[in-house]
């Protein structure tokens, strides 16, 4: 994909239809109004007409139009959001799948997984007859997807027994690296300007290992490395030198844009208007995207104030989680290329992992915190390499500082785990109802009190994975809460929530700059999974009446 250059790297080009709905986002703020605004409704709309008749409408429109007027334009040249998406049926779903849950003996538990089984029939959609006729006048790329939501969907499929479901997602995904070189952020045309978590791998090694299905490992390949390219070079790569004075590379997240986010076009320029110059606006809205290429947006982990979000700083930070993922992904392509025959490409990746895994604890390790902790990269000038200095670790307490343990070789270092799990019990991220993500209250949606379904699931499979019998009763005690919360959540409000107060069991979460999501694929996924790990015993309450 073409860009353009920026001083801080390339910067992917505009759309002119995502740059006229941007227009239409500012409008309506200002005629409707920020009580109830949502901002992504706009850049999701799709034209009834061709672009430049609506502009020249838009054009036409006073100064003072009211919001008739606005409505009226609206209704005359718009299809309504979310229109670009049809109800679809999965093939494979059926209402109780042969072999589901059974360890799950509580027939109200049993009753309840049932009904989250049932939200894959009412969340799934496909594309329109509209979009593929007309691809310039909608927003849209394929059934709306996230990126590394789309993990725990599938770890919830294959709970469902919804094998066909879970390859049809990653078969969208692998369509993506393969058409820009890495897996957009969301199948949204203004989402080309980052990716997200690189979870493509660990999705497709799931698949593999719950069906056998060699064809889907074949495809997935040259996708695959596609992405890993993508994360391994440019801005994303960066070099340091550790207090041995070793080399290393690793990764951080660097978005490739600097205009505000156009799904949040009016908020980020209301977040950008105590600054003073265009160049300070633009380096606020690269971090802001950067931040949101985490999956983490926002949190006061990438703010140098945690009060004050203009002090985003996302690109200055070397993520632990990011590079455990990577060398995930690194070990997953040398199985890969290992089951199909690709000798080059094994031995290429086994000696990738070996040199992430030796940065990874060299970089990041702290043995007196018994935690992999995020670096600050502090440097003046353009730094290569960066120097490692103890200082610039972030000694902050994080659910991400936890998430190495989730891949190999780390849960299979019984010392290791021993320090991970001693200082996760006294880490006081260990809530009533989960894991805390962290312990700062900022207000923004990834802070306490709000805990997250990825991270919960990321930090008991490691702990299960170990084979540390101390760690498997933590992993279920936390499991537990987090199934619990969800239940009690679920039976006051009838939906399942993106996010829960850990604090208090059954309040799903808040704070951000949207109005708390429902749905929610990712929170279906990481219940089922549990279930289907832990079960749920017939003399084990479901309501936690402490």
């Amino acid at each position: 994909m073409s860009s353009c250059s920026s001083a801080r790297g390339p910067v992917a080009p505009p759309v002119p239809l995502i740059a006229f709905l941007e227009r239409v986002q500012e409008a309506a703020l200002s005629i409707f109004g920020a009580s109830g605004f949502d901002p992504k409704r706009y850049v999701d709309l799709s034209l009834k007409s061709d672009l430049p008749a609506a502009e020249r409408a838009f054009d036409e429109l006073r100064a003072s139009a009211t919001a008739l007027d606005l409505e009226t334009f609206m209704r005359s040249y718009f299809e309504d959001a979310g229109g670009d998406l049809e109800h679809y049926e999965p093939p494979d779903y059926t209402p109780e799948p042969e072999g589901f849950l059974p360890a799950v003996k509580s027939r109200e538990v049993r009753e309840w997984a049932l009904e989250v089984h049932a939200l894959w029939k009412s969340l799934s959609r496909k594309i329109s007859d509209g979009v593929r006729t007309r691809p310039d006048s909608h927003t849209l790329r394929f059934r709306e997807a996230y990126y590394w939501d789309s993990y725990w969907v599938i770890r919830g499929l294959l709970a469902s027994k919804m094998f066909e479901t879970a390859k049809a997602v990653v078969k969208n995904l692998i369509y993506l690296a393969n058409r820009y070189g890495y897996v957009l952020n969301g199948a949204r045309a203004y989402y080309t300007n980052r990716s997200q978590p690189p979870l493509l791998s660990a999705m497709v090694s799931e698949i593999y290992d719950a069906t056998h299905d060699l064809e889907l490992v074949k495809i997935s390949l040259q996708a695959l490395l596609n992405e890993y390219e993508f994360w391994n070079s440019g801005k994303h790569k960066v070099t340091i030198q550790d207090a041995e004075g070793r080399i290393h590379t690793l990764s951080r997240y660097y978005a490739k844009w600097d205009k505000p986010r156009p799904e949040s076009s009016t908020t980020d320029k209301e977040s950008a208007s105590k600054l003073l110059s265009a160049s300070e606006k633009a380096n606020l809205y690269w971090e802001l995207a950067s931040a949101a290429e985490s999956g983490w947006d926002f949190s006061a982990r990438w703010m140098r104030d945690p009060l004050d979000l203009t002090t985003m700083a996302a690109t200055s930070v070397l993520p632990v989680d990011l590079n455990a993922f990577i060398l995930g992904m690194e070990h997953d392509i040398a199985l890969f290329a290992e089951v199909i025959g690709d000798k080059s490409t094994f031995e290429r990746f086994v000696m990738a992992s070996e040199a992430r895994k030796e940065a990874i604890t060299s970089i990041f390790w702290n043995e007196q915190k018994g935690q992999w902790l995020d670096y600050w990269l502090n440097c003046s000038n353009s730094c290569s390499p960066y120097i490692w200095d103890t200082l610039n670790q972030n000694q902050n307490v994080y659910a991400s500082n936890f998430v190495p343990l989730w891949i190999n070789p780390f849960y299979s270092d019984a010392s290791m785990v021993h320090k991970v799990v001693n200082s996760l019990k006294h880490s006081g991220l260990l809530q009533a109802s989960g894991i805390a993500t962290p312990l700062q209250n900022s207000g923004q949606q990834w802070d306490f009190p709000n805990g997250w379904a990825p991270l919960q699931h990321m930090i008991v499979e490691g702990l299960v994975k170990s084979s540390s019998t101390d760690a498997r009763q933590m992993a279920e005690d936390i499991a537990v809460r987090w199934i619990r919360t969800n239940y009690a959540a679920y039976k006051q409000t009838g939906k399942m929530h993106e996010k829960y107060n850990v604090v208090n069991c059954g309040e799903f979460g808040g704070g951000g700059e949207y109005v708390p999501q429902t749905g929610f694929g990712w929170s279906n996924g990481v219940v089922l999974a549990f279930l289907e790990e832990f079960g749920w015993p017939q003399d084990r309450e479901i309501i936690d009446r402490e």
